[in-house]
């Protein structure tokens, strides 16, 4: 082999491997790019299993505000409705419990989008906390289910842009 065909060879090589990642560069970042989460979001839980049968069929409502940083999710939360077998109320200022958001985005190529959240709150006499497991549905709209730590509740939950 002469110093020609390897040069040539070489660059061919090189070239085709600089097209391939700009190929892929490009599919993940204008076809198929990490979802843009960052922003007021809403969210709603209602608890299908517990420990504790008042809980059982109850709604909590909170607003929330998220951003992202590469794959990783943070962000804060507030309580401001809740429905319950004791009645309904909606929190207003100092009233409603704060949370810490912090998750992280599972990108699939293949199917939906995956977040996956964990939320520590400052209820009401104690800290408690979820976990919260969302599929995308849209730029605007994710479900999925949840767990808590308060009286085994597990349940769907509904992430919107919109309020409720």
């Amino acid at each position: 082999m002469d110093v020609e065909t390897l040069v040539t060879s070489t660059a061919a090589t090189v070239l085709g491997g600089l097209l391939l990642a700009l190929f892929f560069f490009l599919i993940r970042e204008k076809l198929c790019p990490i979802p843009s989460i960052n922003g007021r979001w809403y969210f709603q839980k209602k608890t299908l299993k517990t420990a504790y049968n008042p809980y059982r069929n109850m709604v909590l409502r909170y607003e929330v505000m998220l951003w992202r940083e590469g794959t990783s999710v943070h962000g804060t939360a507030e309580k401001f409705y809740e429905d319950a077998k004791t009645g309904t109320r909606e929190y207003i200022g100092k009233n409603r419990t704060r949370g810490k958001v912090e998750g992280f985005i599972q990108k699939n190529y293949l199917g939906k989008d995956r977040v996956f959240l964990h939320i520590s709150e400052n209820g009401h006499g104690r800290e408690s906390t979820s976990f919260h497991e969302l599929e995308f549905q849209s730029k605007t709209k994710m479900v999925g289910q949840f767990s808590s730590m308060v009286a085994k509740q597990s349940g769907k939950v509904t992430w919107q842009r919109t309020p409720f």
